[in-house]
């Protein structure tokens, strides 16, 4: 099946033509606790590339890129920096989606649970794919139906086989569900659970008022080191010493001549990514379809006079009012309503199919009917357009010059590094940069963590020196500013700090440690007497503690010095009125709990959620039900060696800094 770009709402403008690649909720199955497990692949080993075999089906690792790409898109739609970093991760997760899915597919195919064309056409038609090819229950053609699959890579096949293979599973997971059920008791003890609601008198002692009380002695101090010894020792990282040269590729960058000919040759040698794609650059005025009520259906009688405003709008333009005049009064699209409603440039596949399908057929400077799609009621106007074509070289020739730029300066200064080095072999890294004009540094001791003058955060070139060894010949690593020359001149070995070394961090510990004990203690006392005295507000008073009142809180609510009551402090819900608890620990405080009252929940109120926490509670034993069938499914087929999965390939793929074959 293909994957539907995952957004929030339906009226988001881009939709990607809806479609994506193969997975679809109900078959991304995640249930299985832990990792991947399983032998490595035996006899009939397959070639590389490929993760898992599945009842002989393989899963190769190209599919678990991509699946692990789309997964990341969906939970990083705007992209960020630690896309890259996190593709590994994803990969993990793919890779048991996919197999998961495969057995599951292994499954159903062995207990003769099929898709008939018929099926399959009925889930297109009414499923959650109708909004793409069935817009108002309208199928929107067989060439149009094509080209959405074509776009996401899909031949008509592929895709109503995959959503075949969704409706299979969907049986599979019906009938291994049908046997959950819930009782009357389990309903109502639920009910009560998420309805009761508590109102106490609570005495609060907290840490930092008691470790402002704390001054120790030096004897304590020094019995806290040694007794936390062992979390010191070596504390002090190693440390290192050496002396270097930066060849700065920027200074090589501002030195390089770049010519038409070196221009014409990288634009010949990547001309296939200066393809420009047909564009038409829009304007829209947007009314939204009014939400669906509380009963899940949409009021026709709003839809209509949706449609009547959209079609007032169009008249409005059609007797010559200015089309961006009335986008900025009217349009409810608030990304463009104040720039005229313009959306700039936009390609295929990048918005739902009516619209899309609207504006590419507008000519320039023509305004569309109203055009009705599942998010509203959109006019268009098309303010430009562009076909498809191949940019020329003076049209890339700003954004190739700085690439080739680079390139140059990169080669420059790696060649000067390198002269660098075999000169300072030679000569040492004195003279050898002297010669060359290049300034030397001779650093203080620094750990790895450090940063040294003018190279920044600088890991590779990190792990070289502290990898190299004392009296070691000069050597070169990377760094983001360029290629570093350097010698290795000494190394502190890791050390044991001495108390005086970390006084402060001992005292602070010492502090730390010393108040969460006096908190439990007092916080102990506190309930004691409270419990003796019959009286929390005495209790409290004795010992310093603050007296505070609750609202009327359900189990999910918050409480302040409290926190969450679905803690510790859910043991409000079993009291009595006039009932004292006993420490309730909520990290940086302490609390003791006295029940003032409690409301329990009306027959009404059960008569009236009674169906949705059934549902609720059904719809977790069939989850929980199914996961185990699909766990203990996976561990049978890996014991029959009807599961394998190649560890290593695993692990290549699922490395950090991975990504860049991903």
């Amino acid at each position: 099946m293909i994957r539907f770009l995952q957004k929030s709402g339906q009226t988001t403008k881009y939709i990607l033509g809806g479609l994506l690649l193969i997975v679809c909720a109900s078959m991304v199955v995640t249930l299985i606790p832990g990792g991947l497990s399983g032998d490595v692949f035996g006899g009939g080993q397959p070639g590389r590339g490929v993760i898992a075999k599945v009842e002989g089906s393989d899963i190769t690792a190209d599919e678990v890129r991509q699946q692990a790409r789309e997964m990341l898109q969906q939970q990083m739609p705007q992209g960020g920096p630690n896309m890259g970093m996190l593709l590994p991760f994803f990969a993990q997760r793919a890779a048991e989606q996919l197999i998961n899915q495969q057995v599951l597919l292994a499954e159903a195919s062995r207990m003769g649970l099929r898709a008939t064309p018929e099926e399959v056409k009925d889930e297109l038609q009414h499923g959650h794919y109708a909004a793409y090819f069935f817009p108002g229950g309208n199928f929107i053609g067989t060439q149009e139906y094509e080209e959405m699959l074509q776009r996401a890579n899909l031949t008509p096949a592929k895709f109503e086989a995959s959503v075949g293979d969704e409706i299979r599973i969907s049986k599979l997971r019906a009938l291994i569900s049908q046997s959950a059920s819930v009782s009357e008791t389990e309903i109502h003890n639920q009910f009560m659970k998420q309805n009761a609601k508590v109102k106490f008198d609570y005495a609060v002692l907290k840490q930092d008022d008691l470790r402002k009380g704390l001054h120790p002695t030096e004897e304590e101090l020094k019995a806290f080191y040694e007794s936390h010894k062992a979390t010191y020792t070596n504390s002090i990282p190693e440390k290192r010493k050496v002396k270097y040269a930066l060849v700065d590729t920027a200074k090589a960058e501002a030195g390089v001549q770049v010519t038409q000919d070196d221009l014409r040759a990288y634009y010949d040698q990547h001309r296939d990514e200066y393809r420009g794609a047909e564009q038409v650059k829009v304007s829209h005025i947007w009314i939204k379809m009014p939400l669906p009520g509380a009963d899940g259906k949409v009021d026709e009688k709003k839809v209509a006079e949706a449609q009547h405003r959209a079609d007032d709008l169009l008249k409005q333009l059609k007797n010559g009012a200015k089309f961006d005049e009335l986008a900025k009064k009217y349009s409810e699209d608030p990304g463009s309503a104040n720039v005229g409603g313009s959306l700039g440039w936009i390609g295929r596949a990048q918005m739902t199919p009516e619209f899309e399908k609207a504006a590419f057929s507008l000519s320039k400077g023509q305004i569309s009917d109203v055009v009705k799609g599942s998010d509203g009621f959109h006019i268009i106007r098309l303010d430009d357009k562009q076909e498809a074509h191949v940019k020329s070289l003076d049209e890339v020739k700003s954004q190739i010059e700085p690439i080739v730029r680079r390139q140059r300066g990169q080669i420059a200064a790696q060649a000067k590094a390198e002269d660098l080095l075999k000169q300072a072999r030679a000569q040492g890294m004195d003279a050898a940069a002297a010669a060359l004009g290049i300034p030397v540094i001779t650093s203080d001791f620094f750990a790895r963590k450090d940063m040294l003058p003018g190279l920044g955060p600088a890991p590779q070139f990190m792990d070289a020196v502290f990898t190299a060894t004392e009296k070691s010949p000069p050597d070169v690593a990377s760094a983001s500013q360029g290629p570093v020359v350097f010698q290795l001149l000494a190394v502190k070995p890791p050390a044991t700090p001495t108390l005086e070394e970390i006084r402060s961090r001992v005292e602070e510990e010492f502090k730390n440690e010393r108040s969460r004990t006096l908190l439990a203690q007092k916080a102990q006392e506190l309930s004691d007497r409270a419990k003796a005295e019959h009286d929390l507000k005495r209790a409290a008073k004795e010992l310093g503690a603050t007296l505070k009142t609750s609202d009327f809180v359900l189990p999910d609510g918050q409480v302040p010095d409290i926190g969450s009551m679905t803690g510790q402090a859910s043991v409000a819900f079993t009291m009595k009125p006039g009932e004292i608890s006993g420490p309730i620990n909520s990290g940086s405080s302490a609390a003791v709990l006295e029940l003032l009252d409690n409301q329990k929940p009306t027959d009404a109120d059960f008569a009236a959620k009674r169906d949705q926490i059934r549902e609720q509670l059904l719809q977790g034993k069939q989850q929980e039900l199914f996961g185990l069938f699909v766990s203990n499914l996976r561990d049978e087929m890996e014991k029959t060696g009807k599961i394998k999965i190649n560890q290593e390939e695993m692990k290549a793929l699922t490395r950090t800094g991975s990504e860049q074959g991903m």
